[in-house]
């Protein structure tokens, strides 16, 4: 048995592992896992993972959950560029940083965007109040602001010279609510040119790819979800907006 990738291309983590894979010439199955179906609820998954969450990684006996954890086997079992997670101490240190910060910052203030001018509206059939897709916006754009005066600042990429895990990251979470229609990169023009080096790094084609199902996001229907996962995901989004 092969190594085995279990993803929903909707989710931000699982697409930056899918394109560091193909990107590297990794080679692996593709499982696919669709969330609204709630196939991460089998028995047959929850063997892959008990947390039932994607990504998950299998290599033969060996399985794997969370997606920073996966990157960085995926990193040292095939040997992959240095520049993608550095050997240099300080530039490694850099990734870590982001990747330590992005969870509570880009992550959490994009997935609120997303789920909030996306799902939110979708679930229960009822307009957004204005106030909350506002707030959503405004913590997104203070997150925005500190990655480019932090991370960013005036390097080509994160960590400095080259591409590195952490702009990967970095930008397949900012196009959750580019997707959703919040274009962030308007009127940010070094966030413009840093995503243009991004996906040159990767190729533009293979990014197009992973994000062409989350680009068709406004298509998804209420009827695409399995009943019971309608009603949990509605749950979990009033909680969370």
């Amino acid at each position: 048995m092969g190594l085995e990738l279990y993803l929903d291309l909707l989710s931000q983590p699982c697409r930056a592992l899918y394109i560091f894979a193909r990107s590297n010439n990794i080679p692996f199955e593709f499982k696919r896992v669709q969330l609204a179906k709630g196939q991460h609820k089998t028995e047959e998954f929850r063997k892959v993972n008990v947390l039932m969450k994607v990504p998950a990684l299998r290599d033969g006996s060996f399985t794997l959950a969370e997606s920073i954890a996966i990157l960085l086997y995926l990193v040292q079992k095939f040997k992959t560029p240095d520049h993608w997670y550095p050997s240099d101490l300080q530039k490694r240190a850099r990734v870590d940083e982001y990747l330590s910060w992005q969870h509570a910052n880009i992550r959490a203030k994009g997935s609120k965007l997303f789920l909030t001018k996306v799902l939110l509206p979708l679930l229960t059939s009822q307009p957004l109040p204005p106030e909350k897709l506002e707030f959503a916006t405004e913590e997104l754009n203070i997150a925005l602001k500190q990655f480019e005066e932090k991370f960013l600042q005036d390097k080509p990429f994160i960590a400095g010279s080259e591409i590195s895990l952490a702009d990967l990251v970095a930008l397949v979470e900012l196009m959750q609510p580019v997707c959703a229609g919040y274009d962030l990169f308007e009127e940010r023009p070094k966030l413009t040119e840093w995503r243009k080096r991004v996906e040159e790094a990767v190729g533009k084609q293979l990014f197009q790819e992973a994000h062409e199902e989350i680009m068709n996001i406004k298509n998804l229907t209420a009827d695409q979800f399995a009943p019971e996962m309608m009603e949990n995901f509605k749950q979990q989004l009033l909680k969370q907006v």
